[in-house]
């Protein structure tokens, strides 16, 4: 449970990590400031930034939490994505203009599987022009939206599991439990054009953070439900525990490129 530090007419104010299921549409800055809003102004940040289209695990900070942010962005990451196979796009995922179309019937399952199975482990990725990834001190975004390509260094990354989940005509539903600084759009970029059919992102859901489930998750519509009753401090946890596990993966930096931490549940550790 979180720890009160300040009452309001509406609602008392906590502090702690708060799990929100972020919805499509919403960028990571939204929420934190709807969040912010809510609590009438207390200091708010989140660890991970999400995408607008994606949905899932947002770890919001509140309080005295923002301090351990540091720490929490180097928790392992779990998402469920779809891989639409036969359609490149320039932003590698579904918002982007399609560049190129393929038939993917081409692709037998045991070439999928097969290719999908070379993406697993330790790995170099060339981060995404449309990425907030700065080269020169100027974001690749703003290069691309200039219609500009920038040279830019590949960067090291581990996928520690990568599953097929479903396979639905051209849409491969994947499983994949990666290390900070992955970018999963580029990673269904790259399958699809390993397979040579090309390939985006599709739609992508954030299961976990670390020790942070998307069951526990709120989504902001009932956050402010919470906030209106009084009970948001339930859904905040400031434990010794959490704090442990940031301070723990974070000692596991060098060590994340071989190995993911086993979170034990889908509860976080000490609620």
């Amino acid at each position: 449970m979180g720890t009160v530090t300040h009452m309001s007419r509406r609602t008392a104010v906590a502090e702690g990590v708060l799990v929100v299921n972020k919805e499509a549409g919403w960028t990571s800055h939204d929420v934190v400031a709807k969040v912010r809003g809510l609590l009438g102004g207390v200091k708010v940040g989140h660890a991970g930034t999400l995408d607008p289209a994606a949905t899932g695990v947002l770890p919001v900070l509140v309080g005295r939490a923002t301090r351990v942010a540091e720490y929490l962005v180097d928790w392992d990451k779990e998402y469920r994505a779809v891989l639409r196979l036969g359609e490149t796009t320039d932003t590698q995922d579904a918002t982007g203009k399609v560049l190129a179309r393929m038939d993917p019937t081409v692709v037998r399952e045991e070439a999928l599987r097969e290719v999908v199975g070379r993406f697993r482990g330790p790995q170099r990725q060339v981060p995404p022009m449309y990425s907030a990834v700065k080269v020169g001190g100027r974001p690749l975004y703003k290069a691309a939206r200039a219609g500009e390509t920038v040279e830019r260094a590949d960067r090291p990354i581990i996928v520690h599991e990568l599953d097929i989940l479903a396979v639905d005509g051209r849409d491969v539903t994947l499983r994949v439990v990666c290390s900070k600084g992955t970018y999963i759009r580029t990673l269904c970029a790259d399958i699809g054009h390993a397979l040579g059919v090309g390939g985006h992102l599709a739609a992508l859901e954030r299961r976990r953070v670390g020790p942070l489930f998307v069951e526990q998750a709120l989504t902001v519509d009932q956050v402010a439900d919470q906030v209106a009753i009084g009970t948001l401090p339930r859904h905040l946890s400031l434990h010794s525990s959490v704090v442990a596990w940031a301070l723990f993966s974070s000692s596991r930096r060098s060590r994340l490129i071989r190995s993911p931490i086993r979170w034990p549940s889908a509860h976080c550790p000490g609620t």
